[in-house]
């Protein structure tokens, strides 16, 4: 696909409207209309809805599975019993390397996270399937050192943690504006995205490093 000016065009409505009303009401009329594009112009770039969807999800996953591998290899984290990182170590990789991602516009990483909570609570199985193929890069070596971190957890409980995790980042990432907004208005303090983070990975970490649930 030759990346034009059209192109982004297209992307960056895409990703707008997809956040703001979903992957379902959102059509392509509306896309096209908030591109200043015709429709032939996403036919022939993308060919289908499915597959501008992918690519929306593609400018963002390319860096951060990037940036993650990156990450890993720097440190030389290794799952097979060589430089085992903390549970705190991990999360911070990943949410640096998330503030790192280069976005279109300041509320890129809001708008990602956002699209990914859509991804998996409205019915897009054709974006959960890519979605796992494109993140399997990175998920396979961090689940494999989690496995190793926390090993007193069933395979059960440690995939619901991980989901809870990914919920609460998705949350606030995706929702960092109107919560400072609040916070300001409270307290007359403002966040910024690197400070929530610091507030958010201890919290994750301990979650996620508790010990085994006592059956019920």
């Amino acid at each position: 696909m030759a990346y034009t000016e059209t192109v982004d065009r297209i992307l960056d409505a895409a990703e707008l409207l997809f956040a703001e009303k979903g992957f379902s009401e959102t059509s392509l009329r509306m896309i096209t209309g908030n591109a200043k594009v015709n429709l032939a112009a996403v036919n022939y770039h993308f060919g289908s809805k499915n597959a501008l969807i992918q690519a929306v999800f593609n400018r963002f996953l390319r860096p951060l599975n990037d940036l993650m591998l990156e990450g890993l290899q720097a440190n030389k984290w290794d799952h097979k019993g060589g430089n085992i990182p903390t549970i705190e170590d991990i999360l911070r990789l990943y949410t640096r390397s998330l503030l790192s991602i280069p976005t279109r516009h300041d509320k890129g990483i809001s708008i990602f996270m956002r699209l990914l909570g859509l991804a998996y609570t409205q019915s897009q199985g054709h974006l959960r399937k890519y979605l796992e193929d494109e993140y399997s890069k990175t998920f396979w070596p961090f689940l494999n050192l989690m496995k190793q971190i926390t090993p007193e957890l069933s395979t059960a409980e440690r995939f619901w943690r991980i989901q809870f995790v990914m919920g609460a980042m998705a949350f606030t990432m995706s929702s960092i504006q109107p919560l400072t907004d609040i916070l300001e208005n409270k307290v007359d303090s403002k966040a910024k995205p690197e400070q929530v983070v610091d507030y958010l990975v201890p919290f994750l970490a301990a979650g996620l490093g508790a010990g085994a649930a006592t059956p019920s």
